[in-house]
């Protein structure tokens, strides 16, 4: 496998454990947990799309 190939992989893994994430959040019965986890699948998803941005050979991530 390819530095690129792995690096779309892994992108598209940290999508999935993000959206996990989101629908975690949106079964927490407690606030504080919900917070967090929806603040965890926010940051995740953040950096698959740079992940994402770097294995198209895009050298200026989007901010």
């Amino acid at each position: 496998m390819s530095g690129s190939d792995e690096s779309a992989d892994l992108a598209r893994q940290m999508r999935e454990k993000a959206q996990q994430l989101a629908e975690a959040a949106e079964r927490a019965s407690d606030p504080q947990e919900r917070e967090r986890l929806e603040k965890k699948s926010r940051s995740m998803r953040d950096r698959s799309e740079q992940q994402s941005g770097m294995a198209a050979g895009d050298i200026y991530p989007q901010k």
